[in-house]
């Protein structure tokens, strides 16, 4: 089966190496909530995605290997994350 970039991100990130981080909830639908505020994210070309909030629009070259999350900004920093696994038990 063949996996598109959206079946991917969906589910919950967590900023690495900060426990106390902002969890990045990513939805099947194109939205998205950072913390508690409510965004949409899109794919582009060349592994981009575009983040949509109220406050900002970004758009990052987007990494995705195993449980790790990379997102980076044209020319700027780099943010790591790590997928929250749900414990389903």
């Amino acid at each position: 089966m063949a996996s598109c970039g959206n079946s991917t991100i969906v589910g919950k990130w967590r900023m690495s190496g900060d426990s106390g981080a902002t969890i990045w909830e990513f939805s099947k639908n194109g939205s998205i909530l950072i913390g508690n505020v409510r965004g949409r994210y899109k794919f582009g070309d060349q592994n981009r995605i575009k983040i949509e909030t109220p406050f900002a629009t970004s758009v990052y070259q987007l990494e995705i290997s195993g449980d790790r999350m990379t997102l980076r900004e044209p020319g700027g920093p780099k943010l790591v994350f790590t997928r929250l696994r749900e414990n389903k038990g």
